[in-house]
């Protein structure tokens, strides 16, 4: 690239001594010898092939070639400053682009995002919804929030929180069906399918169906708990998902019986950016939103914590 025979340590060093027109002070201010400055000095003369400064005894002054350079050089090494001083900041605050599932963040991250801007006003999200694992290495992401094993090989991985499989209805098909049986035949009640569990899980049937029974199947799960909302009938759901639902009263647990969900929530980032202070602030952040979150109102709710 063009940048590579750039001689950048000559031209910091022209502007030094074109500052001072004294190339002892010139060396001093840049902690090196004598000596080093007039051989930068010398080596950028010979790149450009003009002088650059006129020496009488300890007088220096600027060429008219010299004079023409300065005002560029202090341009870029302006605006160098102040783009490496805007990345420093941004090390503290600025945006964080994250990474996470669609339903996640409509159901349990955004209800507590003003907790986020309040407690640190100066960080913000740029949030992007995928089900996919982003490539870090090809993307601009700082970190994401995944769903999964935990098996995130050459990146910085901390548990946020497990979650649950609950069965759950409206109030009003609840009232007409009754409570779920936690075994046995369920074709003759209205169930609603998708894909975080299918029924063969409840019931314990060795192995499912090939395909869904009766009943809607949806495969987007913050639309299949809409669907759950407007009395269209039973659904298993993850409990991170359904809880905002069930404490507004618009559903309830059709059973007490709670199964573990395999996955669990992560925070996934690069290891280099697992320091960052505003990477910290966010991981930290949601670290204490997970710890605050309800368990499921069953019975033995101290057996629903899931070890790592």
């Amino acid at each position: 690239m063009a940048y590579d025979r750039l001689p950048l340590n000559a031209l910091r060093v022209f502007e030094a001594v074109a500052t001072r027109l004294n190339f002892g002070e010139a060396a001093e201010a840049l902690n090196v010898t004598p000596a080093a400055v007039s051989q930068q000095i010398r080596s950028l003369e010979d790149y450009l092939r003009v002088p650059l400064f006129r020496r009488n005894g300890r007088s220096v002054q600027l060429t008219p070639e010299g004079a023409q350079l300065l005002p560029g050089i202090r341009r870029g090494l302006d605006e160098l400053e102040a783009t490496l001083n805007r990345l420093r900041q941004e090390r503290e605050s600025g945006t964080v682009n994250l990474t996470t599932l669609a339903s996640f963040l409509q159901k349990w991250l955004t209800p507590r995002l003003a907790n986020l801007h309040e407690q640190h006003p100066s960080l913000e999200l740029r949030i992007h919804t995928s089900p996919d694992a982003v490539d870090f290495s090809r993307t601009d992401f700082h970190a994401a929030i995944r769903f999964g094993l935990g098996r995130y090989q050459g990146l910085f991985a901390e548990k946020l929180m497990d979650d649950w499989l609950v069965a759950i209805a409206s109030p009003r098909v609840f009232r007409k069906h009754g409570q779920l049986p936690a075994s046995g035949d369920l074709s003759h009640l209205p169930l609603l399918h998708g894909g975080d569990a299918e029924w063969s899980v409840w019931t314990g049937e060795e192995k499912p169906p090939r395909t869904p029974g009766r009943g809607a199947y949806i495969d987007d799960s913050v639309s299949l708990l809409s669907a759950v909302v407007e009395g269209l009938g039973f659904s298993l759901l993850r409990w991170s998902l359904a809880a905002s639902e069930l404490h507004a009263g618009r559903i309830v647990l059709a059973s007490d019986r709670v199964l573990p969900h395999p996955f669990s929530y992560y925070f996934v980032c690069p290891p280099a950016y697992a320091e960052l202070p505003k990477i910290v602030l966010l991981r930290t952040w949601l670290m204490e939103q997970a710890r605050s979150f309800d368990l499921p109102p069953v019975p033995n709710r101290a057996k629903l914590r899931k070890t790592a």
